[in-house]
């Protein structure tokens, strides 16, 4: 038995011996490959780590908004904001084209039409819906833009529509003006249509796509890059790290995940309808048609004969202001006119005035720049339309900032370097009585899940936050969405309902924060221009009144 103990323990050792011999062997063979491919995978991981990781593969490819844990509060608040803009829809998915939303056999009336308005009263307008066979509709979800104008005052203000969901609106006026004015009611989409804006948008984020090109040396590749990326391929992983934004790019076949250089927009994929679908997008039939009066279609209001002759409020509606020859009154004691280059250049004498977002908030850029000669744009070697754009006026310590939103933005190519998130951006500012914060960002975010916009809200109301705590004599004013011209391709990817949509999440997440309102949607909704993603030189000159006002209330 001793001598078949020691055979047993000797075998023992020997095996522990050939294990330790064929782990250094590896060992060796790592570090040899390792020195001889000039590869050194410790480095290659920080290099390549945290800001481009490879995913493990999810299902139906990556979408970064998915894996995103929220906090019970930021739960609870995603819920009652998904809420918010919930839309009804038909009763089922399968309605026929003859069935829908047809506007020419639609009409609205205004109730009490020969009463007696006065200035200040409220006007109801009755609109009944009906498809295209002329039967009634008995059920809501249409999307209905509605405005009251007096074109030889070059006058408008905007209606509140109320979906009863059976086939009747109501849409609310408050009378601002004396004179003869026209009511006007618009089908935007029928809610058949609104149904295939809404799968859009949760199956096919990654319709407009985006691209970048990575380099080293003379070697290039250009890779697709999104929110969302639909095949399982490997990715690079571009989620910030302050704030957690995700951003994903297919991953080169041959250089890293770090020589990626800049940021493109790629493209829009075609054929996302089917040919039943296509029936609900056509111009001229069922995309932003009027609606005709069953009746006289205009009223007379008469002067209201009080002491007090500003803003009239109502309980049922009140607009945030109206066109009035031209100009934009708005309801706050404070608002002024801008109307000389001087008037602006003393209003920012000694201000830093940066604004951050889309080409819509450039337009106030550009127009500062074009209006006030003592404004000097300086070179900084930007692409056009992209930025950053910088001018300064030396004289009087004025200097004007634009950058536009990090990813996703549909510019033209961008260097990856001043891929900049408006979070990150607000943190790098001291603020004070002599820093102004102008904000939009809305227009990008069209085509993602409603999840997406919220979580970059988010970001950017906690840096506000911290900024206005630092420093609470800062002013910050967030830009609103506006309303555009939409065809049919247009409405697949931009529709007004989907800024709806995010312009109504974004009131939400910003009510009862030190900050100010430019209400550019019912700016573009109440004038008489053709509605344009980029307002005509009127609607900006307003707009920019309305801003500054902001900053110079006295």
């Amino acid at each position: 038995m001793w001598r078949t103990f020691c055979r047993f323990q000797m075998c023992f050792v020997l095996l522990t011996a050939l294990a330790v011999l064929v782990l250094l062997s590896n060992i060796h063979l790592v570090e040899h490959l390792n020195h001889g491919t000039g590869l050194d995978l410790r480095q290659t991981e920080r290099k390549d780590d945290m800001n481009s990781l490879l995913l493990p593969i999810t299902k139906g490819g990556y979408c970064g908004y998915h894996s995103h844990a929220l906090s019970k509060a930021e739960r609870l608040e995603e819920d009652s904001l998904l809420n918010s803009v919930k839309w009804p829809g038909p009763p089922n998915d399968k309605i026929p084209f003859l069935k829908s939303t047809d506007a020419a056999h639609s009409r609205f009336v205004i109730l009490n039409s020969q009463g007696l308005f006065k200035v200040g009263d409220i006007m109801e307008v009755l609109v009944r819906m009906h498809d295209y066979e002329g039967n009634p509709k008995h059920y809501g979800g249409d999307y209905l833009h509605a405005r009251i104008h007096s074109p030889l005052l070059k006058a408008g203000a905007v209606g509140k529509v109320v979906d009863h969901q059976n086939g009747f609106f109501s849409v609310y006026f408050t009378l601002l003006w004396p004179g003869r004015i026209t009511v006007s009611v618009t089908l935007v989409h029928p809610s058949e249509g609104i149904q295939v804006l809404k799968r859009l948008r949760e199956e096919k984020p990654d319709r407009v796509y985006f691209k970048s090109l990575f380099r080293s040396g003379n070697t290039e590749e250009t890779k697709m890059c999104n929110v969302c990326l639909p095949s399982k391929s490997s990715v690079c992983n571009y989620t910030d790290l302050h704030t957690g934004e995700p951003w994903f790019c297919y991953k080169p076949e041959r250089l890293s995940c770090s020589n990626r250089v800049n940021h493109a927009k790629g493209g829009y994929l075609k054929n996302l309808l089917t040919f039943d679908e296509h029936l609900f997008f056509q111009s001229g039939v069922n995309i932003k048609v009027p609606i005709l009066a069953s009746g006289p279609d205009a009223v007379t209001v008469y002067h209201l004969k009080i002491k007090d002759k500003g803003f009239l409020h109502s309980t049922e509606f009140t607009p945030s202001g109206y066109f009035y020859k031209d100009h934009w009154i708005s309801g706050r004691p404070y608002a002024r006119q801008f109307d000389k280059p001087s008037e602006i250049t003393e209003c920012l004498q000694g201000k830093v005035v940066y604004l951050f977002g889309d080409s819509t908030i450039r337009q106030w850029f550009e127009y500062l720049t074009n209006f006030v000669p003592d404004l000097k744009p300086f070179d900084l070697g930007s692409p056009k339309n992209v930025g950053p754009f910088l001018s300064i006026d030396m004289e009087h310590n004025i200097m004007l900032k634009f950058r536009c939103h990090g990813p996703p933005i549909r510019f033209s190519t961008v260097s990856s370097n001043e891929l900049r998130y408006v979070a990150n951006e607000l943190d790098g500012i001291v603020g004070g009585q002599n820093t102004v914060v102008a904000i939009t960002i809305w227009s990008h975010f069209s085509t993602f899940p409603v999840e997406v916009y919220i979580r970059r809200l988010r970001n950017i109301r906690a840096a506000v936050l911290r900024l206005l705590d630092r420093s609470p004599e800062t002013v910050i004013v967030v830009r609103s969405a506006n309303v555009q011209e939409l065809g049919p391709e247009v409405s697949l990817f931009n529709s007004d309902w989907f800024s709806l949509q995010l312009d109504t999440i974004m009131r939400s997440m910003f009510a009862g924060i030190n900050i100010q309102m430019v209400d550019a949607w019912e700016m573009s909704l109440a004038h008489y221009l053709p509605h344009a993603l980029h307002p005509g030189p009127i609607i900006v000159e307003n707009q920019i009144n309305a801003f500054l006002s902001f900053v110079c209330p006295n």
